[in-house]
């Protein structure tokens, strides 16, 4: 078999205004938006596809990475004006937003409030209006945190939320490396974020038929917590909006299954106009 040809793409990295980020490709710009305990290094199998199709922006959210700390009591809206600010660093007018998990809570926040910078929105395994018991489980975890940074129980319980328990063989080295992201998350940052994210599940109910651009809310078939029932109710919600879900996956499907995410998300691409 012929090997693949390693084709270079234009690479840079920096950090502005206390936002670190990376820009890798040509093209139409894709910022893409990582989870609470992550950091812009998970997204590592996007950037390596998508770069051949766009100018791929990935950065680190308010408190975690090398980015500076979100406030005290952070919104939402801290959180978008930080992409907005980046881009304008970029000087990118307008960019697919693509989000997974707190990172899709701010593309859509961001896609709402800025919605002539944003070209197609995508939510990945996004939480949607809990149920009360999915709510209380949620809350009591991010009171949990109000004493100190994340302990190796947590990181246990959210490593077998996320990719089972035990978790499957085939998967055990991207689940360490997601085990290595939250042992080394900025303890203040994350707890402070995870707050922000357990209390923010009902900020878009209501305001999702304002989202006038195309937008793709997908999670995995297993997962509980973002889970089908949640995307497909934001997609009814917004006028130009789909729904899909992932077979067999669960909550870290962009490094369990990134074949699959990415040629969805490169299929959803090629239909926005």
């Amino acid at each position: 078999m012929k090997p693949e040809t390693v084709i270079e793409r234009a690479s840079t990295s920096g950090t502005f205004d206390g936002t670190a980020y990376n820009v890798t490709g040509e093209g139409a710009a894709l910022v893409l938006i990582h989870g609470v305990g992550m950091n812009r290094s998970v997204w590592a199998p996007q950037v390596a596809e998508l770069q051949a199709h766009f100018r791929v922006v990935s950065y680190d959210m308010l408190g975690h990475g090398a980015s500076r700390l979100p406030a005290a009591e952070p919104t939402l809206a801290e959180y978008a004006a930080q992409l907005a600010a980046l881009l304008d660093h970029l000087q990118i007018g307008a960019a697919h937003v693509v989000g997974h998990s707190m990172g899709s809570l701010i593309a859509l926040e961001f896609a709402l409030r800025y919605p002539e910078r944003v070209a197609s929105v995508v939510a990945l395994n996004a939480v949607y209006d809990r149920t009360p018991t999915q709510r209380a489980a949620v809350m009591q975890r991010a009171a949990s945190l109000d004493t100190g940074g994340i302990e190796q129980p947590s990181i246990d319980a959210t490593i077998a939320r996320w990719f089972d328990d035990p978790v499957p063989g085939h998967l055990a080295d991207v689940a360490e490396l997601v085990r290595s992201l939250l042992e080394s998350v900025n303890p203040e940052g994350y707890a402070r974020t995870y707050r922000l994210f357990a209390s923010s599940d009902r900020a878009h109910v209501g305001r999702l038929p304002q989202l006038g651009m195309p937008a793709l809310f997908m999670t995995g078939e297993c997962d509980p917590n973002s889970s089908p029932a949640m995307s497909q109710s934001m997609a009814a919600a917004a006028p130009n909006a789909r729904a899909e879900i992932v077979a067999n996956e669960r909550h870290m499907m962009n490094v369990t299954a990134p074949a699959v995410v990415n040629q969805r998300l490169l299929h959803f691409f090629s239909e926005v106009k």
